[in-house]
């Protein structure tokens, strides 16, 4: 299937403001959207900027903003959007390059929260043992993948 992919394209060092760009890619409607800048840099060269890691919806690396509302590139399938799929940087984050955002001060929050267990015991020669009723106790932190949203900077028109 044909699809028109409109990215939202910021290069600090060549523009002067932000805009949106659209690129016409052949894809299958169980490709997954992250899948869509990669072919377009595949055909367009290595201009689009953007971040992934895991591809398995665990680290949250590759959070974007796909038709208006937030979600992680690796778990949304093309079939669920359409043709046409509009892709931008999440909001309340300062936008480095192309779909990169800062989330600095988001790692920074979670950091300040101490988001792990804190044992007071002294280190044991060995690992510490976890029997299965304080494991299913213990809750697991979350991923950057939910970070709270925070207000919308201004974005382009178009």
């Amino acid at each position: 299937m044909q699809v028109t992919l409109k990215v939202f394209r910021y290069n600090p060092e060549k523009d002067k403001k932000p805009h949106y760009e659209k690129y016409s890619l052949e894809a299958q409607p169980t490709d997954r959207v992250l899948d869509l800048p990669r072919a377009h840099q595949g055909l367009h060269g290595r201009t689009l900027s953007f971040r992934r890691s895991c591809a398995h919806g665990v680290c949250g690396s590759d959070a974007m903003r796909i038709n208006g509302r937030n979600h992680l590139a690796c778990k949304v399938l093309v079939k669920e959007l359409g043709n046409k799929i509009t892709v931008e940087p999440i909001l309340g984050m300062k936008v480095i390059k192309d779909l990169i955002v800062d989330m600095e001060p988001f790692f920074e929050h979670y950091r300040s929260v101490i988001p792990y267990l804190v044992n007071d015991d002294p280190t044991p020669k060995q690992e510490r043992l976890q029997s299965p009723s304080s494991a299913s106790a213990s809750t697991t932190p979350p991923s950057a993948s939910c970070a709270p949203p925070a207000p919308p900077p201004a974005r382009p028109s178009g």
